[in-house]
């Protein structure tokens, strides 16, 4: 049974149709990425997964379970994690404190009841040694680290990563995507969309491509990316 299930998921904001009968599964342990050109629905489809915005059509099935018209504090007490494109910690607040906040309402759980796990998790997102550093204070890597750590937090399921690598040099990109492999290693499910496709191929199993809210190609990266539709869309080629 897949950890999630999109059936014939569709939204509009009026007469802009941002997601356009978009279905797919994906298995429990796999990584997805999920790539399209700027304006194709991506973030939207992550809030439609979050319950952020409601489907105007479709279900969203998590874990076996109905979840199309549940709220975004109800689907992350199920296991649906998320980080954001922008890093916005609590920036008067230490990482460690940052944490602590992420787990206790992410599992809806007293704050001294999650520190043993936070410590655990700053250790697996290389963040230990700033733990009782103020998060203003952080590098752009660090706050990225952070985000995924407080995605983390809140013990996921499901994690969706949005563009957690952009912004990053090259040896910031590598040494996150380590990280993040690491952690799909460990059996959790991934959905990650990503600019940065070569950060996005050493770590997803298949890709998803969006265009205008619709989905036009899903399966292994190599073969997506040789399509020839997804090759004039997304990546400008006339062929």
């Amino acid at each position: 049974m897949p950890i999630l299930s999109l059936q014939n998921v569709s939204k509009s904001f009026g007469a802009l149709k941002v997601t356009d009968d978009v279905s797919f599964d994906v298995p429990q342990g796999q990584a997805l990425g999920i790539i399209g050109p700027n304006g194709a629905g991506k973030s939207t489809l992550f809030n439609l997964i979050t319950g952020n915005i409601a489907a105007d059509r479709g279900t969203v099935i998590f874990d076996g379970q109905d979840v199309t018209r549940v709220s975004p504090m109800q689907r992350c007490l199920a296991g649906v994690g998320r980080s954001f494109q922008i890093p916005q910690p609590f920036s008067n607040l230490t990482v460690f404190e940052n944490l602590v906040v992420a787990a206790a309402h992410g599992q809806a759980r007293r704050e001294k009841d999650v520190a043993d796990m936070c410590a655990t998790i700053l250790e697996r997102t290389e963040l230990i040694d700033r733990a009782n550093d103020p998060a203003g204070g952080l590098s752009l890597l660090q706050r990225k680290r952070l985000e995924l750590a407080r995605a983390m937090a809140t013990r996921p399921k499901l994690l969706l990563l949005d563009e957690i690598a952009g912004g990053l040099t090259e040896g910031e990109c590598q040494a996150l995507i380590r990280t993040i492999r690491a952690i799909h290693a460990e059996g959790t499910t991934i959905i990650w969309i990503e600019h940065v496709l070569h950060a996005l191929n050493s770590v997803v199993e298949r890709l998803l491509v969006l265009d205008f809210g619709r989905v036009i190609g899903l399966g292994e990266p190599a073969a997506i990316m040789a399509s020839r539709e997804v090759r004039e869309i997304y990546l400008g080629i006339d062929i």
